[in-house]
């Protein structure tokens, strides 16, 4: 080997080791920093013997912008030692179930189709969203997650719709979405 070979491979791992390093530190990129999802259960799927296994992870959380609205959607995991690395490419069959947890009041006027979650789902090239829109017409929030790939996009999605409704007999003061949402 020559002394320009041996430079090259040392300087490839060094960066190598740097963007491992920077991916594993933040593994997880969400609209806001405070808003976390939380992890409700893992189910296992695929059997692994000396690597962790494939799993079905449930997560929920809350819409930043929106009080009132929580979403809960399942991804999958991958297992093996790539997938524990966080270096495997997770796959984007992602789905998505939204619902009225209390009197929904808006917090501030947003835009359609504006962010209201995102999750890396690879190390460079993927990530998860979840974007929340108005149907004014039937005064209903949609909420759409999808997963897009930095080369190709993902066709893959799912949509929850949430009708904005009074949340007991003292809520008599119900907003409409087409107010707060352009």
């Amino acid at each position: 080997m020559t002394f320009r070979t041996v430079g090259r491979r040392a300087l490839w791992l060094k960066c190598f080791t740097l963007l491992l390093l920077a991916g594993l530190s933040s593994p997880v990129t969400s609209a806001r920093a405070a808003d976390e999802p939380d992890l409700i259960f893992r189910r296992s799927t695929v059997f692994k013997l000396l690597s962790p296994n494939d799993k079905l992870a449930t997560y929920g959380v809350d819409d930043p912008e929106v009080d009132g609205v929580a979403c809960h959607f399942t991804v999958p995991e991958k297992g093996g030692y790539a997938g524990w690395l966080g270096l495997s490419e997770q796959v984007s069959d992602i789905s998505l179930a939204c619902s009225q947890i209390g009197p929904i009041k808006f917090k501030h006027k947003l835009d359609q189709a504006d962010d209201m979650f995102r999750q890396r789902r690879s190390l460079f090239f993927k990530k998860m969203q979840i974007v929340r829109g108005c149907d004014a017409k039937r005064n209903v929030l949609v909420y759409m997650v999808y997963s897009d790939k930095l080369i190709e996009g993902s066709p893959k999605n799912s949509t929850s719709a949430v009708p904005i409704m009074p949340w007991g007999a003292t809520d008599t003061n119900v907003q409409k979405c087409g107010d707060f949402i352009q």
